[in-house]
C-alpha cells in the first residue's frame, strides 16, 4: 500500500491547506479571509467582472460570492456598478481602497510564499511555478 506522500494529489491538497492557513493568519487582522483575497486579487487584474464571471473564475458558489462582495463593499474594497450591458446585471470593480489594501499586503504575501516554499531554490520555485501554472491552465480554465 502507497503512503500518502506518495499520492501527488494529497501533497498538493495538504499544501492548499498550509497556503490557506498561512495567509488567512495574515490577514486576520483585517477581518478579511483568503477567498476575500482572491476576489481582491482577480478584480486587481480587470476593470471589473459580473459577479458569475467571479463565481467561474474563482470555482467558488455564486452565493458565496454574493457574500464575499458584500463583505468588501462593507470595506469600501470593491463596488457593484451597473453593467452597461445588462441593465438587470451588476459589475463588481475594485475600488481604491481595495487598490491600497492589496498594495499594502504584497510584502506579506510574499512572506507567506517564502516561508511556504522555503525549502526550494529560486530555480526550484521558478520551475514549480511553471508547472502549477501549466496544471491550473489546464484544470481550472
Amino acid at each position: 500500500m502507497r503512503g500518502l506522500h506518495a499520492d501527488a494529489g494529497y501533497l498538493l491538497y495538504r499544501l492548499g491547506l498550509r497556503s490557506g492557513q498561512l495567509f488567512n493568519t495574515f490577514l486576520q487582522e483585517s477581518g478579511l479571509r483568503l477567498r476575500h483575497y482572491a476576489v481582491l486579487r482577480f478584480l486587481a487584474t480587470c476593470e471589473g467582472a459580473p459577479q458569475r464571471e467571479l463565481s467561474a473564475r474563482l470555482g467558488y458558489d455564486p452565493s458565496a460570492i454574493v457574500g464575499l462582495v458584500d463583505d468588501l463593499e462593507k470595506l469600501d474594497f470593491a463596488e457593484r456598478r451597473p453593467s452597461p450591458d445588462d441593465r438587470r446585471s451588476r459589475i463588481v470593480a475594485l475600488t481604491g481602497e481595495g487598490r491600497a489594501f492589496l498594495r499594502d499586503t504584497d510584502e506579506a504575501g510574499l512572506r507567506v510564499t517564502n516561508e511556504l516554499l522555503g525549502p526550494l531554490d529560486p530555480a526550484e520555485r521558478e520551475a514549480l511555478h511553471a508547472l502549477l501554472l501549466r496544471i491550473a491552465e489546464d484544470g481550472l480554465g
